[in-house]
């Protein structure tokens, strides 16, 4: 008999604690832009880097409701599976824009491709993680996790990468 890795209770301390992170984050983030809400206004490139950051933390901190909300394995594993295709989109729309837009001209092409795929992954591992739980596959919720904590270094590498940038022109 195979182990079924999916025991909601089991995963409530983690989730709770990403899900507290990705809250706080979204305060920190709110509080570090106000504060050189000139600088990240006037940039195009910072303020949609930041814009994009907070909405990647509120699907962080959604997925960690989808979580810690009691419900069959079946409707978690759709959820996790729509919140990640929404995430998803994200990225594949800043790679578009970048690539037949050209709008972020100021960057170089693969220094903004490459924050992208980092996005692009972490959605697609928690895309297959909750299509596998859907399917019945609990061990999914091991690749939700790993998308989740991709998803977070992601966003704080970036968060402090622009903080740094607006740092440097203050």
């Amino acid at each position: 008999m195979q182990p079924q890795a999916y025991q909601p209770e089991q995963w409530r301390d983690l989730y709770v604690m990403l899900g507290t992170s990705a809250a706080a984050l979204i305060g920190l983030l709110f509080v570090a832009t106000s504060l050189h809400l000139d600088d990240v206004v006037r940039n195009p490139v910072y303020h949609t880097r930041a814009y994009n950051q907070t909405r990647y933390l509120v699907l962080l901190l959604v997925e960690a409701v989808f979580v810690l909300v009691p419900q069959p394995p079946v409707a978690f594993g759709i959820e996790v599976v729509l919140l990640n295709a929404l995430g998803l989109s994200l990225p594949l729309s800043n790679i578009y824009s970048f690539v037949y837009k050209n709008k972020a001209a100021a960057v170089p092409g693969g220094w903004v491709i490459g924050r992208a795929l980092r996005y692009v992954v972490a959605f697609a591992v928690g895309m297959v993680g909750g299509a596998m739980i859907a399917a019945g596959l609990g061990w999914g919720i091991y690749l939700v996790t790993a998308g989740h904590v991709l998803l977070l270094v992601a966003v704080i590498d970036n968060a402090w990468s622009i903080m740094v940038g607006v740092g440097r022109k203050a």
